[in-house]
């Protein structure tokens, strides 16, 4: 909403640039879109080390508290 509200402003102050941002912002949202997707891929890859690695401590936690 706010992004909306920012390019009418801009319509209103020079509405050639708004005209162009509005044909450009798409196709730098689709070349951007493959370094999203690696991002998302690698936290879930780091999540997914993270949590092989406390797994032991969470067994050993969970073994104790039944004592």
């Amino acid at each position: 909403m706010a992004t909306f509200f920012l390019w009418i402003i801009l319509f209103i102050i020079c509405w050639p640039v708004a005209i162009i941002a509005l044909f450009v912002y798409p196709l730098v949202w689709l070349l951007l879109l493959p370094f999203r997707l690696l991002g998302f891929a690698v936290g879930t890859v780091l999540d997914l080390v993270v949590s092989i690695i406390k797994l032991p401590i969470r067994i050993l936690k969970g073994s104790s508290a039944v004592r």
